[in-house]
């Protein structure tokens, strides 16, 4: 070969090695995502049109469930540290869930699957994981859960200001307070918007668990009526949650990332009792820390726009569980070695490979906090099965008012009795009490209030034989 024709064969050898690198390097874009998780806070199914609401304003979530994938029976756990510690960890909470405002320190969270996988993680928003108001314990940090950057509220319990008007937050360990006319969920919207648009060059993880809408009932900037029932104001509050929602999706479109990005929007609980919001033609009264359908079923919208299937309604049932391994595939990265794989991916749903991926869903729940009474059930899309025997038609019986005589079940109702009744034999785990969970110090006051009475009784009766005599 003389030497133009080895500079000819040099020159196109390099451009090839060029061009399969550019493609290698476009194929892992492709594959490697953005990653936006959004964790709407007391916020359940029956509250977003895109669900069938019909009290609220909520365009943008829409609009993300009509160009993406909606499921129709997603579940969370019915209260939100259950929930957190169950997104976080993949796991079921008799695996790992031991107090409430508690992650155990040495639990992996998809903040460290994706981290590893390299990518920049941040959180914002609510934590509430660290310890409780009820015993002295320590939790995790959120440095120590994986994430490289946090702006957060409510991280320790002496830092849990406000979130709303003049929140107290803290910003990678500096505890800022605001003044009064700083709204707390502008503050973490802002600092979201601002971490894409300066990470826009590289891989970023970004985990927002919103304040909106959870109580206490407050005005926003778009609605300042005081006087305002709480009705109203939590109206008010869901529409402006729903226009921070259409902020991020904006500014990843702005920043031209939306082909690189996933956003997931999801609900950690069922609304807040006091409410009652319109869905189908019906009343829904929120059912947070109930195990009836309303206590769990949340909103969960995926959207990829040439990754994931557009204008997907899928009927597949989904639990929080299935939130870290359906990360782990779409970032490419590797599960934990002892992962007991309590949930499966979603991305042969999200992209439009497989229907439905599981024939019912096991929930584990003991939350020990004292307004809610633990319990471990199955159910599928109609039918529900507690261990101690009651089963319902949720259809039916929504409320589940009235258990089923097992000797007089139809035929669905007779297949669908065994089959999660073989799903919860099935489970591992087991609940430490089948009361209602009361801290330590209850019992101390409970124990005082006891001897005070005694104490008092005591007394009447000695005053009363000394003024007979």
């Amino acid at each position: 070969m003389n030497i133009p024709a080895q500079r000819r064969f040099f020159a196109a050898t390099a451009v090839l090695l060029w061009l399969l690198t550019a493609t290698l390097a476009g194929a892992s874009d492709a594959v490697r995502p953005n990653i936006i998780l959004i964790l709407a806070d007391d916020v359940g199914a029956e509250t977003i049109s895109a669900y069938g609401g019909e009290s609220y304003l909520t365009p943008h979530i829409d609009k993300l469930a009509r160009d993406g994938v909606r499921f129709e029976y997603a579940h969370a756990q019915p209260l939100c540290t259950p929930s957190r510690v169950k997104i976080m960890t993949g796991q079921y909470n008799f695996r790992n869930y031991k107090h409430f405002g508690y992650l155990d320190p040495g639990e992996i969270t998809f903040a460290h699957l994706l981290k590893d996988a390299g990518y920049n993680t941040v959180v914002a928003g609510k934590w509430q994981l660290y310890n409780n108001r009820f015993e002295n314990i320590q939790g995790s940090l959120p440095v120590a859960a994986g994430f490289d950057e946090f702006l957060l509220w409510q991280m320790v319990n002496e830092e849990a200001g406000s979130r709303f008007w003049a929140p107290e937050l803290s910003h990678n360990g500096l505890v800022i307070q605001h003044d009064s006319s700083t709204f707390g969920p502008d503050v973490f919207n802002d600092y979201v918007l601002n971490y894409i648009s300066q990470h826009k060059a590289e891989p970023f993880f970004i985990y927002y668990p919103m304040v909106l809408a959870h109580d206490p009932w407050v005005t926003t900037p778009d609605m300042r009526n005081e006087a305002a029932s709480d009705q109203e104001k939590f109206a008010a509050m869901m529409t402006y949650m729903d226009k921070l929602v259409g902020k991020v999706r904006s500014r990843v479109e702005a920043e031209g990332l939306a082909n690189r990005t996933v956003i997931l929007f999801i609900g950690d609980n069922g609304t807040g009792r006091d409410i009652v919001s319109r869905q189908h033609g019906v009343n829904v009264r929120g059912a947070k820390g109930k195990t009836i359908d309303t206590g769990s079923r949340v909103p969960f919208v995926a959207w990829g726009p040439g990754r994931l299937v557009a204008g997907l309604k899928s009927d597949s049932l989904v639990n929080l569980n299935d939130v870290l391994p359906t990360l782990a595939e779409l970032a490419r990265a590797g599960l934990p070695v002892d992962y007991p794989g309590d949930g499966v991916s979603l991305v042969p749903t999200l992209t439009g490979q497989k229907v439905r991926q599981r024939d019912s869903i096991f929930i584990h729940y003991e939350p020990f906090w004292p307004t809610a009474a633990p319990a471990r059930y199955a159910f599928d899309r109609r039918w529900k099965l507690y261990d101690k025997g009651d089963f319902f038609d949720m259809q039916s019986d929504p409320h589940e008012k009235y258990p089923l005589d097992l000797d007089r079940l139809g035929e669905g109702g007779a297949g669908a009795y065994q089959a999660l009744h073989a799903r919860l034999q099935s489970m591992p785990g087991e609940l430490s009490s089948n009361w209602r969970w009361f801290p330590p110090y209850f019992y101390q006051l409970l124990g005082a209030a006891v001897i005070g009475l005694l104490l008092v009784l005591i007394m009447i009766r000695l005053s009363w034989r000394y003024f007979r005599q």
